[in-house]
């Protein structure tokens, strides 16, 4: 038997983004283009790097290079070439390349190269957005200290059919570059998210009086709703036709595209009124909810804005949690970005290692295989602020710097994303401690999105960093009503907790913080929260013993390094940093 042969290379797989649909749609012109690129900027640009292409896959290639550096190097001019070289033709058929690069110990063997090292290579680009390079560790750990620091760290990415995670990192060539259209993958505005059509409520009053009731409430409920970026809500002016008659929510589903109907009626007796609505989900004819409202004409509007909160609140976790079992049931060939955040969703608030590091991986895929997508982008963000303040980041400035980033990025897409705006406001207070810019995206996101939950706890968590503790009581309490059941009522509590915290209110915080802390026993702020008010109170054996739990999670909490990025302003950050010191923990 021939002695393996085996060295050190740079490995970077290349893919054109759905090349199976660009064939599709013409075979021709994309091979000739896809030659055409090979031929005249991509063979040259390896080779100008003294990289060798190994292997044309069909839909893309295989190239290797003696150091990590010229791999790169090469990836990221690569990148700005072949968009210059595609610039002029049709978007729904420019080609767009992913791009992978590792650094390894590979098998050579005659003209090609085996191994671990370029399966990892091969599933890295998988997590890239087009005209993005993403690159393992063992890549950045060989750059230039100026390209590692534009490197957006992604974290440990469980890559497929790999026992162990490896650590990623994206480069990009253009930083901030937008792409708002996708390429490849799926049609150019194909809508995945579960789309919504509230119907003209009918009425039985004879004087017409009724009508504009039913129209005021049907108006609160669509504001409601279209400020949450999980729905697709159509327009009002599409169900104006459905007015005047009782119709078949299942009919009128197919009729206007949509998966579920929110219908309902107005019935006035004197001064009395009753509301009653009912969700259909037209796959199936399912009633996913029926409500009756009940109140006097002189309480109309307050029954509209509790009709249409009581919605929100029923209706987002409800449509969350079918649509989540729906895409787990999916095949991984089907999946959409939508899908793909949905499953990232269910697994980041769980705040244990495995599940966090998955969950990135999933947004990175959905960021990958739709870049116009906004949501996924905000939550990436919102991992970011996450891992520095829950999980433990290995380099806080860099996670603050990509939390800021995808928030941005999200924005571009989708300025009117309530989230995206208070996830960017939050960025800026907590981890930048830029309290000004903050509160001007803080409050564009209430202002966005008024049923928006996460708007007013994020914008209670910042003023009570500035200490505005009657306004950040006021907020969070109106954040933790919209948010009763969902996944992250931790977070919300234990803003609130904060929020009683700040405005002196020490037993009010204690009560939420010990409810945020029995969410969610392992978070780490909540704990913080609950061991300041404690001492506040005069408490102090039970704040000694909240301390223990928080070194049982965290165990290198010191105060030093906590202090230095805790947000409050003085004389808050003191006395809480003080009460931590009282508590037990290590400086």
């Amino acid at each position: 038997m021939t002695q393996v042969q085996r060295r050190v290379a740079a490995i970077l797989v290349a893919d054109v983004v759905g090349y199976t649909r660009l064939i599709e749609a013409a075979e021709e012109e994309t091979h000739r283009e896809l030659m055409r690129l090979l031929d005249e900027v991509i063979g040259p640009a390896i080779l100008g790097h003294q990289g060798k292409i190994v292997k044309n896959t069909g839909d893309g290639f295989l190239a290797i290079f003696q150091d990590a550096g010229a791999a790169t190097s090469c990836a990221l001019a690569l990148q700005k070439a072949i968009a210059v070289a595609t610039a002029g033709q049709p978007p729904s058929l420019r080609l767009t390349f992913r791009m992978g690069v590792n650094f390894s110990t590979v098998i050579t063997e005659k003209d090609d190269v085996f191994g671990d090292g370029v399966n990892i290579a091969a599933r890295l680009q998988a997590y890239a957005e087009p005209g993005d390079v993403i690159v393992s560790q063992s890549v950045v750990d060989e750059l230039e200290p100026a390209i590692r620091r534009t490197a957006v760290d992604l974290g440990e990415l469980q890559l497929r059919n790999h026992r162990q995670p490896v650590r990623v990192f994206a480069l990009r060539p253009e930083p901030n570059a937008s792409s708002p259209q996708r390429l490849g993958e799926a049609a150019v505005g194909e809508e995945a998210r579960p789309s919504i059509a509230v119907l003209p409520f009918r009425t039985n009053h004879p004087e017409g009086a009724a009508d504009y009731v039913a129209l005021g409430v049907v108006d609160a409920i669509v504001h409601g709703l279209s400020g949450l970026k999980e729905l697709f809500v159509i327009s009002r002016g599409s169900t104006l036709a459905y007015g005047r008659r009782r119709a078949d929510p299942i009919a009128v589903g197919r009729k206007l595209g949509v998966r579920y109907i929110l219908a309902g009626g107005v019935l006035h007796a004197g001064d009395r009124l009753r509301i009653n609505t009912e969700l259909t989900d037209t796959l199936n004819g399912t009633i996913v909810s029926n409500d009756n409202h009940d109140g006097s004409s002189a309480e109309l509007f307050d029954l509209q804005d509790r009709i249409a909160l009581k919605l929100v609140k029923t209706i987002a976790p409800n449509v969350r949690e079918r649509e989540l079992k729906r895409s787990l049931r999916k095949h991984s060939s089907s999946m959409t970005a939508y899908d793909l955040l949905l499953q990232a969703l269910d697994l980041l608030y769980r705040m244990d290692a495995d599940s966090f590091r998955e969950a990135r991986g999933l947004l990175q895929q959905a960021i990958a295989l739709d870049p116009g997508y906004a949501p996924p982008y905000t939550y990436a963000a919102l991992w970011h602020v996450f891992r520095v303040g829950e999980i433990g980041s290995p380099d806080p400035d860099a996670d603050a710097r990509a939390a800021a980033d995808r928030a941005s990025a999200a924005i571009e897409r989708d300025g009117n994303d309530a989230l995206a705006l208070a996830i960017y406001g939050h960025v800026q207070a907590f981890l930048l401690h830029d309290t000004g810019t903050a509160l001007r995206f803080l409050d564009r996101a209430i202002e966005a999105g008024p049923s928006v939950a996460m708007a007013w706890t994020m914008s209670s968590a910042t003023r009570g960093f500035v200490g505005d503790g009657a306004l950040a009581v006021a907020h969070a309490e109106r954040g933790q009503r919209l948010a009763p059941a969902d996944p992250y009522t931790f977070w919300h509590e234990g803003i609130l907790a904060q929020a009683y915290y700040v405005s002196g209110d020490y037993g009010q915080a204690v009560t939420w913080a010990r409810s945020a802390v029995a969410q969610n026993r392992s978070i780490r702020f909540t704990l913080r929260t609950l061991i300041a008010s404690l001492v506040a109170g005069g408490r102090q054996a039970e704040a000694e013993a909240a301390a223990r739990r928080l070194i049982q999670v965290q165990p290198d909490f010191r105060l030093g390094a906590y202090a230095q990025r805790c947000p409050f302003v003085e004389p808050i950050l003191g006395n809480w940093i003080g009460q931590l010191r009282a508590a037990g923990l290590p400086e």
